[in-house]
């Protein structure tokens, strides 16, 4: 059974769905404090999942995940990247997505190049939604089926579009939400290696490109905005007694991005 590792810290308030999600798609979870991790950031290397819970860690000071992500680059950033090489698959929603970009693990390394001995530069950000509001509600999400990334796989080609229209929608809440790039060279880059790997529909908070989340080259570090772990059963749609039957006999759209992830490491765990 692979072994999953939820990181949490003062403010982050989404770890236990988190680590709910991570435990109803087959891993074994444990939840552990950031301030922890710092101390002893070899501790890594016994887990094949990771995951960056959504809320508001240390507060959000200076900004929407900063303290959390300068903590990331300075004390565990070696620990990550020795982790990303051997093929772990980690996620980050929502704080975590912000903390994810912050810390320099996404965009991450182009296809083919190494991860940096240090922590690279920052080429990504969430910035204030366009309209300078807080939004928590439901939104509208469409799977890039060009990604390589383990968690979306397979989302984007399992129903008509129709039904896509109807059940491929994810719980968001954040004020900072809006993904912008530091060059239009970086978002180029990102399309062409097939990185961004969700989209809004109606582009609500302004996001370049419409981008809800992307993923590195090799497609196994994931970062989104909407909040996957929250749609983890029907009755959490926000009409979900008029869904056909037959869909609400399956998975959900957000459990299938754990269950994925977490079959693609079980090889790997299992040696």
């Amino acid at each position: 059974m692979p072994n999953a590792i939820v990181i949490r810290a003062p403010g982050t308030n989404c770890d236990l769905e988190m680590c709910r999600a991570f435990s109803l798609a087959g891993a074994k979870v444990e939840l552990v404090h950031l301030e922890r991790l710092c101390a002893q950031p070899d501790m890594l290397d016994g887990f094949d999942l990771v995951g960056f819970p959504g809320g508001f860690s240390y507060g959000d000071d200076i900004a929407s995940g900063r303290v959390y992500a300068l903590k990331i680059r300075e004390r565990v950033y070696g620990a990550l990247r020795r982790a990303a090489e051997r093929g772990v698959a980690m996620i980050g929603a929502c704080n975590g997505f912000q903390v994810l970009v912050q810390a320099g693990l996404l965009p991450g390394p182009g296809r083919g190049e190494p991860w940096p001995l240090s922590a690279p530069p920052q080429v990504a950000a969430l910035t204030d939604n366009q309209d300078a509001r807080f939004h928590d509600r439901w939104v509208g999400v469409a799977f890039e089926a060009s990604s390589p990334c383990v968690w979306t796989a397979g989302l984007a080609e399992e129903a008509d579009e129709g039904l896509k229209r109807l059940i491929y929608q994810l719980p968001v809440a954040h004020g900072e939400g809006r993904f912008v790039t530091a060059s239009p060279l970086v978002l180029e880059s990102m399309e062409q290696g097939g990185q961004v790997a969700l989209r809004y529909t109606d582009n609500y908070n302004g996001s370049q490109g419409a981008i809800a989340g992307i993923c590195d080259a090799s497609g196994r570090i994931f970062g989104l905005m909407p909040h996957p772990e929250r749609f983890l059963e029907w009755n959490r749609h926000p009409y979900w007694t008029r869904l056909p039957a037959a869909v609400r006999k399956g998975e959900t759209p957000g459990l299938k991005m754990f269950r994925s992830a977490v079959a693609s490491v079980s090889g790997a765990a299992a040696k």
